[in-house]
């Protein structure tokens, strides 16, 4: 149950804090005193999202503060899920910042809004006038049957098994498509795959090819070169050799009265040794170097293939191709894999099916049996409410497709009177009428301890008289099972009431801000006669509202 509420720098609402009793609360105020705001800020702690526009002083921060007892609710899995501390008595916070930053914690630890969110749904129901008109909605009409028929955990389980069926459904789409497409492509890329096979491709090839040819091209020119070379070093009689020879030779001649000239000999005879090594190696090269026009064409066509094969694949080296080569070789076993995962894919789709279907199989029976007690129960409370002829059938049709929540569709067949045809709610129903049925429906709801706090907002209106009474001794049973808070302009509802608080501006010079305070019960007599007489206090109204307490 919400037992302590704090507000600071929200929207008119400079600082107000709140406890909370248990049973029946009815807030009452004037129109336009604020009681929106205290509405607002308690969306803020089932998280709803929030911007700067709610903050009084745009310079501080707006804190949001509430403690949940949840010692019945058997929550502690959700704080094990999460990493949160336990305690009986949770504090939620929620904080908005001059930045339009938001933060939110559960017991003092940072948590995300959708944490906060699935938090808020399990301690808080706020019945807003926008959430009277999702009944006509065919999602919240399963959510209700579910709810009582205790389809929950189910349903999550469902639900993740749903998850991963229907991405597998879409994979295994892709992966036909992929392998059609492979298909169409299998003849042209065996056909370039076999053409670079073929081919015989080495990586370093195309360089020691064109190195090869080049020195083909220009053997006879180089044997030429050779030739001359060794023909002026060391082959005719006034060879560079044999001049150098007869200088070394002169020279040992002076080097024994000379002796500055020995190391000059010396290096003369160092570079002759040089010069012969250095032609012999020109003379193995030049025995070694051979000419083969075979080759020549050989190595001209090879490079021809290569140069080919670049053009049509739009590269410049042979690494490319090789790895085009094994791209291609990817594809062609991709049709052969492709095959294999889609074979396994459709058998985990058929197994997840069959297990989805048995899981909605149970849901259907569970929908089936409490659609007839939803029926049979919901009668009695409308005819309460004043709509003693009515008639409500929760219409279950079986669908063929897997839904994501099982396969059922659902239909909520309302009439008000009687022997009229029963038709779809959202046609026959006046908003009268719709908030009194949800309110019966919220009644069921309560029976089963599954809405530890539910806030109703002016689910009272377009009514009066002795309806009024009777959706004010509603709520008040519905206390009986949760706490019940209802902001209501009624005073019937307000006097059914535990307890009971009022909002109301107060002005200053400088600003308007908005308050709440709990009434003492001479203050509820007043506050509910003056509800009922509208202007002044009578002694007829004081009668009435001490009657309505009663």
């Amino acid at each position: 149950m919400l037992r302590q509420l704090s507000i600071e720098n929200y929207a008119l609402i400079r600082s107000l804090q709140i406890t909370f009793n248990e049973g029946f609360t009815a807030i009452t105020g004037e129109t336009g005193a604020g009681k929106s705001i205290i509405l607002g800020a308690l969306g803020l702690l089932a998280g709803q999202r929030a911007d700067t526009q709610v903050l009084s002083d745009k310079n501080r921060k707006c804190v949001i503060e509430a403690v949940f007892g949840i010692e019945t609710l058997e929550l502690k899995k959700f704080f094990d899920d999460n990493d949160l501390d336990y305690d009986d008595n949770v504090l939620i916070r929620r904080e908005i910042l001059p930045t339009a930053k938001t933060r939110a914690f559960i017991n003092d630890t940072p948590v995300s809004l959708q944490q906060l969110r699935d938090f808020g749904t399990k301690v808080l129901d706020i019945h807003s006038q926008n959430q009277t008109l999702t009944l006509l909605n065919a999602d919240f009409q399963m959510r209700f049957v579910d709810t009582l028929a205790g389809n929950e955990e189910l349903l999550k389980e469902y639900s993740a098994l749903y998850g991963e069926y229907v991405r597998a459904k879409n994979e295994l789409s892709q992966l036909r498509a992929e392998l059609q497409q492979n298909r169409r492509d299998k003849d042209y890329n065996q056909f370039l795959f076999d053409e670079l096979d073929k081919a015989q491709l080495a990586e370093n090839e195309q360089e020691e090819l064109e190195q090869e040819l080049n020195l083909l091209n220009h053997t006879e020119t180089i044997k030429q070169t050779f030739g001359e070379v060794l023909e002026t070093a060391d082959r005719q009689d006034d060879a560079a050799i044999a001049r150098l020879q007869s200088a070394k030779s002169q020279l040992s001649k002076i080097v024994s009265y000379y002796p500055e000239v020995e190391e000059l000999y010396n290096r003369l005879d160092s570079s002759i040794i040089e010069l012969r090594d250095i032609f012999s190696e020109i003379e193995s090269l030049d025995e070694n170097l051979s000419y083969s026009l075979e080759r020549q064409q050989y190595v001209s066509q090879r490079l021809d293939t290569i140069y080919n094969l670049q053009s049509k694949h739009s590269v410049s080296t042979v690494a490319e191709l090789l790895e085009i080569k094994s791209q291609l070789s990817d594809k062609l076993l991709a049709v052969t894999d492709l095959d294999e995962r889609i074979n396994k894919l459709e058998k985990q789709i058929s197994e997840t099916e069959s297990r989805l279907r048995q899981m909605a199989g149970v849901l259907s029976e569970r929908r089936h049996k409490t659609s007839q007690q939803i029926e049979s129960e919901l009668l009695p409370t409308l005819a309460e409410l004043g709509m003693k002829d009515a008639q409500i059938v929760v219409e279950l049709t079986p669908t063929e497709n897997l839904l994501s929540n099982g396969t059922d569709a659902v239909r909520l067949l309302f009439n008000a009177n009687r022997g009229g045809e029963l038709r779809d709610v959202g046609k026959v129903i006046s908003g009268g009428e719709l908030s009194r049925l949800m309110l019966a429906l919220k009644s069921l709801i309560v029976k089963t301890n599954l809405l530890p706090t539910i806030i109703f907002d002016e689910i009272d209106t377009g009514v009066s008289g002795t309806i009024a009474v009777a959706m004010a001794n509603i709520m008040q049973k519905m206390s009986q099972n949760t706490q019940v808070v209802a902001i209501t302009h009624l005073p019937q509802v307000a006097g059914k009431a535990k307890t009971q608080f009022k909002v109301y501006k107060e002005s200053d010079e400088v600003s308007t801000q908005t308050s709440m305070r709990q009434l003492t019960e001479e203050q509820r007599v007043e506050e509910i006669a003056t509800m009922l007489s509208s202007e002044k206090l009578t002694a007829s109204a004081i009668e009435t509202a001490k009657q309505l307490m009663s």
